[in-house]
């Protein structure tokens, strides 16, 4: 049964104003006299427009966005303030005039600049723009990029704006993006430079940022791959610390309460939290010292971990997520645990090349280097599996290549005694064991490890006993 037309239109017209209230920037320029409107303003413009058979709001309301270097004095960016009092003026809002003068030329009436269009004095609004940016910029029309150091593509190599920290969402978020050189002028004759060809532009900055054409192309974001999408913001600079973590939420699709001032390595740390909820086991592909988290040492520093990664995970949906939670006594993850024993270890200019191997699997066998091993002689080593799935039968199936992380944990060295049965009243005490030991941990400096089951294809799986499976809390 179809809908009376008037429902059809009400619907489309409660689609079209919960999709401006939410989907678009808190307030835009008007470039017909580069004034700001608000949400209500753009609602009231284009409703009118909004028909029966209405379905993609996003090609009724359209918006030129701005992606750029701000300039090394940002107190000459044009402010809200100024703006709004018609006192903006300089080299800021020259730059802002050009950018608005290219989006005419789009046939676009409204726009968007970070400098000025957000009120940075309000804390709610602040908050709301910080976490909903790669939104706003994949919902945009066309995102104009000014090049301020460039004038042809093979200047984009060493352009700033390759390494900042914003600009890599602003890069992958929009589905169309356009090149300006210094001098404003467009670097190529396309209308959009985001190509699925092998265009110069294309293959230029796949070798600027690292990132493969594939995702250049078309990115969708999300906590999948993370130690390679790491890797990309790895030598990305931010002027203020904690925007290390607040610029990749969107490449992630996480959502963090902006709190400026906790410091770079509380917000990384409150960031790769929330990724790590998602049960992607690439989190745990890093090398380096780890964060100072209160209670797990399974938090890498910063993107910088991720450089070299010692691993490329082989993706296999079926698997599903790996579960990991955060508790105050570290990570808990549930890992397929197999012994390893030392077999040397050699002290090279302060760090020590081990080789391990499992005396369960004499064909595994593993070489590492840490900074630190002290008390090697009382540690236990183990291969933690991340790489496997519990099937109906609820017993760990492996695959014949696999991935784990090499732990270690010591012997804890107490005082301990056994007093006598007439001491205690219904309590029996029992003979120690010979051997207590701390939680697992990585050892450090180390990354995921690939192992190979002889005789197992490595696409093939196994199942192996239940008892290896053990919960650890990293």
């Amino acid at each position: 049964m179809e809908w009376p037309e008037d429902n059809r239109l009400k619907n489309s017209l409660n689609k079209f104003d919960q999709y401006v209230m939410n989907d678009i920037p808190i307030r835009l320029i008007r470039l017909s006299d580069m004034t700001f409107v608000g949400r209500n303003d753009v609602k009231n413009h284009f409703r009118s427009s909004v028909t029966e058979d209405f379905k993609d709001p996003s090609k009724l309301v359209k918006y030129a966005i701005l992606s750029h270097r701000w300039l090394d004095n940002s107190e000459e960016e044009p402010t809200y303030e100024e703006m709004k009092s018609g006192r903006a003026s300089g080299p800021g809002y020259g730059k802002l005039k050009k950018f608005c003068e290219k989006a005419r030329a789009y046939n676009l009436e409204f726009a968007w600049s970070d400098t000025c269009c957000m009120d940075k004095n309000n804390g709610t609004e602040l908050d709301e723009s910080i976490r909903s940016m790669f939104r706003w910029y994949e919902n945009s029309a066309i995102c104009i990029i000014h090049l301020a150091q460039s004038e042809t593509i093979v200047d984009i190599m060493g352009d700033e704006w390759t390494e900042r920290g914003w600009t890599l969402q602003e890069l992958l978020a929009p589905h169309q993006i356009k090149f300006f050189n210094k001098h404003w002028m467009p670097m190529t004759s396309d209308v959009s430079d985001r190509s699925w060809k092998d265009t110069e532009v294309m293959k230029t900055l796949e070798r600027a940022t690292g990132i493969p054409l594939h995702d250049l192309r078309e990115y969708h974001p999300g906590p999948v791959r993370v130690d390679e999408r790491m890797s990309w913001a790895a030598r990305r600079k931010t002027s203020r610390v904690e925007d290390v973590a607040y610029s990749l939420m969107g490449i992630f699709n996480v959502s963090l309460k902006i709190a400026y001032g906790e410091g770079g390595d509380r917000s990384f740390c409150r960031l790769f939290e929330a990724i790590m909820q998602t049960g992607d086991r690439s989190v745990l592909n890093w090398t380096g010292e780890a964060a100072k988290h209160h209670c797990s040492h399974a938090i890498p520093r910063s993107p910088q971990n991720f450089v070299g990664r010692t691993l490329e995970l082989l993706v296999d949906p079926s698997l599903g997520p790996l579960e990991m939670t955060m508790t105050s006594l570290g990570l808990r993850v549930p890992l397929v645990i197999l012994p390893l024993s030392v077999c040397s270890t050699r002290q090279v200019t302060g760090r020590y090349d081990v080789t391990v191997e499992c005396p369960l699997c004499p064909a595994i066998k593993f070489n590492f280097v840490t900074a630190s091993l002290a008390g090697h002689d009382t540690n236990q080593f183990a291969l933690g599996i991340v790489d496997y799935s519990l099937g109906s039968s609820d017993l760990p199936q492996i695959r014949g290549r696999s991935a784990g992380c090499i732990l270690h944990r010591s012997a804890l060295l107490r005082d301990i005694c056994r007093p006598s049965s007439r001491d205690f009243i219904r309590i029996n005490t029992v003979f120690p064991p010979k051997h207590d030991f701390g939680q697992w941990k990585k050892v450090d400096g180390t990354g995921l490890v690939e192992l190979n089951f002889p005789n197992v294809c490595r696409k093939s799986t196994f199942y192996i006993s239940r008892e290896y499976l053990e919960i650890v809390y990293l």
